[in-house]
């Protein structure tokens, strides 16, 4: 029983980005049923009001609201409205991002700098405006985990994935620089960032997508075996198994995990 409650996050708040599908739904689920109370944020609104309603009704507590996490402003207002929803702020899943297949040469500078924008700029704005809140003296003032969606292509090279990738080591240093920044600052703030390998979700069909346009293999299901074939655990991974990590990185639990990286891979990376 000590073990399940060490998971627990009664009394806590969060706020997840791009919670409208995929990994972001699983945390805001997996968050709030632990007991968090959950602000659900992503462009598409509709799609997250609708996931946040479907949530409301099996019994969890949490909000939605529309969110461009490269917009200041909406960061702002995202901050805000979780305070006035829920009376604090706990913690901050930066897991909004894209997708950016195509090798260094075909990538036009256009599209690195928007996927740039997403997965980079994201992250900074959300850890700015968390740790404002978080801090001491702060709205919320108590301290607080952010867990930062970074990949495993942010830890490998990966052929087609120049651009992607270069935003997933920024999010792993940015998260490194933040954790011992806020250590020294006094702020009572962990960061963390979490490196999913191959996840069944939309995303992770198009790069097996582009692993057929990049002749890497034949069929994405050929792409799905090259990949299996990688994994030390012989299966792809869920949207599941990442929001399990991210509740441990949110948990107190971890409160001993800063500035550290945790995989969620199968073991493709250890390779």
């Amino acid at each position: 029983m000590e073990a399940l409650q060490a998971f627990s996050l009664a009394g806590k708040v969060a706020l997840v980005t791009g919670a409208a599908s995929g990994i972001g739904l699983e945390c805001a689920r997996v968050l709030g049923a632990a007991g968090a109370r959950v602000m659900m944020g992503d462009v598409d609104h509709s799609g997250c009001a609708a996931a946040a309603a479907a949530l409301r009704a099996a019994g969890l507590d949490v909000q939605a609201r529309v969110q461009d996490v490269t917009a200041e402003g909406d960061w702002q207002a995202s901050i805000e409205a979780t305070l006035a929803a829920f009376g604090g702020l706990d913690v901050l899943v930066n897991n909004a991002g894209i997708y950016q297949g195509g090798t260094l040469e075909s990538n036009t500078l256009e599209e690195v700098r928007r996927v740039h924008r997403v997965n980079v700029d994201s992250v900074f704005l959300g850890m700015k405006f968390a740790a404002q809140a978080m801090k001491p003296g702060g709205a919320a003032g108590r301290g607080g985990s952010i867990v930062n969606l970074s990949s495993v292509a942010g830890l490998i090279g990966v052929p087609g994935h120049t651009a992607y990738g270069s935003t997933k080591g920024a999010v792993r240093l940015y998260s490194r620089h933040a954790a011992v920044e806020f250590g020294a600052l006094g702020y009572g703030i962990r960061v963390n960032s979490v490196h999913p390998g191959l996840i069944q979700t939309a995303m992770g069909e198009k790069v097996f997508e582009d692993f057929v346009a990049l002749g890497l293999a034949p069929t994405p299901d050929e792409a799905k075996t090259v990949v299996l074939g990688m994994t030390a655990v012989g299966r792809l991974g869920t949207a599941r198994d990442v929001a399990n990590m991210v509740l441990f990185l949110a948990s107190d639990a971890s409160g001993y995990a800063t500035g550290a990286e945790f995989v969620v891979d199968g073991g493709m990376s250890a390779r």
